[in-house]
């Protein structure tokens, strides 16, 4: 039995208003089974096809064609689908990738997506930050955090934005340049230092898993913060 008609949702946007994803598709991405992406997140919620294009507005036929790699969707119809799954546009790109505990990636070499007003680059890599307090760091040259490694819950996510920064993970180490970003389960021993001959800054964003875990205070001891806002 065919889909009764339901007027009272939107018509979908012409290909001209909103371009295919693929063709929005940097340089240098791996091509992305959005279809295959599609069906995964709506089986693993239990939606039939039927279901999905109730909740998004779209027709099935062209959920079908979607799921089957038969047509490519525009943004605004993957805006759509991810309002009506409940997940971030991203999901479809991130669905089904390896699972990883450290993503080091250089500045120019992250996945991109452009959108009406600008562009999404994906910072995660394969990791999603569950909540989490967003600091600005300013080291000055030969800044460390000390020879003892910190361990915490959650997650840690760092951003350089000026300088260089250097951090031991485990027995690995990572040079961080502007652009370049680290994200990394907090569990795995690390410290960091600006080894550099000028002041660096970044964004560190802490996310730990239990509330009473308070990781900036491993990371900053209390004596330092209070040294650095009396000078």
């Amino acid at each position: 039995m065919n889909s009764p008609s339901r007027p009272r949702h939107k018509a979908q946007p012409s290909a001209t208003q909103n371009p295919p994803l693929r063709s929005l598709l940097r340089e240098g991405w791996n091509e992305v089974n959005v279809g295959a992406s599609l069906r995964a997140l709506r089986n693993q919620q239990g939606l039939s096809m039927r279901a999905l294009a109730e909740l998004s507005g779209l027709n099935v036929n062209t959920l079908s064609l979607i799921e089957n790699n038969k047509i490519s969707p525009s943004v605004s119809t993957l805006q759509r689908l991810a309002v009506a799954l409940r997940v971030p546009i991203t999901a479809f790109f991130e669905f089904g990738q390896e699972q990883r505990s450290v993503v080091y990636q250089r500045a120019g070499q992250r996945r991109r997506v452009a959108f009406d007003q600008g562009v999404l680059e994906d910072l995660g890599g394969g990791l999603s930050l569950h909540g989490g307090v967003p600091l600005m760091v300013s080291l000055d040259p030969g800044s460390t955090s000390g020879e003892e490694r910190i361990v915490h819950t959650g997650l840690e996510f760092v951003y350089c934005l000026e300088g260089c920064l250097t951090y031991f993970i485990s027995e690995d180490r990572y040079e961080l340049n502007p652009g370049d970003s680290l994200l990394f389960e907090a569990h795995l021993p690390h410290r960091w230092g600006n080894f550099g001959s000028h002041p660096s800054r970044s964004l560190l964003i802490l996310c730990p898993t239990d509330e009473r875990d308070r990781p900036h205070e491993r990371h900053f001891p209390s004596e330092s913060l209070t040294r650095s806002a009396s000078g």
